[in-house]
């Protein structure tokens, strides 16, 4: 069985995707990533940026893998599948910028509701409103794009454009659904999830 990956955002607790693993199937091997030193998770002196959580993925992906990542997971997650194409067999990116530079799509400035939210958190998560862009044509692996109608700080357009420039990709739109839709549509986000990856 291929391994899932669940990689949270900012927020950063292993806990995000769980709603989500627990409806897909029991016999497939997930593990859900928390990101050291963000959101309330306890610091480790060895992250300082987005390249050490990279890397913290890529150490467990010894065998192809899904990867399933929301918000700033999907950075990681795009970057993954850009340089390790032959790693990732599937891919599925639920409201992120993924790669993509969000200013000109209107998606709002999230970094002073996070200092509030997680006051300890690690300085370089919010030193720069977006991460440089990524050459997302360059994902192979099938791709589940996941956006919800109602998101301010990912909206619906960086998911029409990821899909316009992904190869492989499919975007699917939740009504209602803001940036934590997979906690607040769980139901509907595994039912995708698992149709994609099955």
């Amino acid at each position: 069985m291929i391994p899932i990956l669940f990689l949270p955002g900012t927020g950063a607790s292993p806990d995000f995707w769980k709603p989500v693993g627990e409806r897909l199937p029991s016999d497939w091997p997930k593990a859900y990533f928390g990101w050291p030193g963000l959101g309330d998770q306890p610091p480790d002196p060895s992250i300082q940026g987005y390249d050490d959580l990279k890397r913290l993925v890529a150490a467990r992906m010894n065998t192809p893998v899904d990867l399933v990542a929301q918000s700033m997971g999907g950075v990681i997650a795009a970057r993954l599948a850009i340089e390790q194409p032959e790693k990732i067999r599937r891919l599925v990116l639920c409201t992120t910028s993924g790669g993509v530079d969000m200013q000109g799509f209107g998606a709002g400035d999230w970094r002073a509701d996070y200092r509030k939210s997680y006051p300890n958190a690690a300085a370089w998560v919010t030193a720069q409103r977006s991460v440089p862009p990524e050459p997302v044509e360059k994902i192979a692996a099938p791709t589940l794009l996941i956006w919800g109608d109602a998101d301010p700080i990912s909206p619906v357009a960086v998911g029409r454009h990821l899909e316009q420039r992904l190869s492989n990709a499919k975007l699917e739109i939740v009504a209602g659904g803001n940036h934590d839709l997979a906690r607040t549509h769980a139901d509907q986000v595994a039912r995708l999830i698992a149709a994609h990856l099955g």
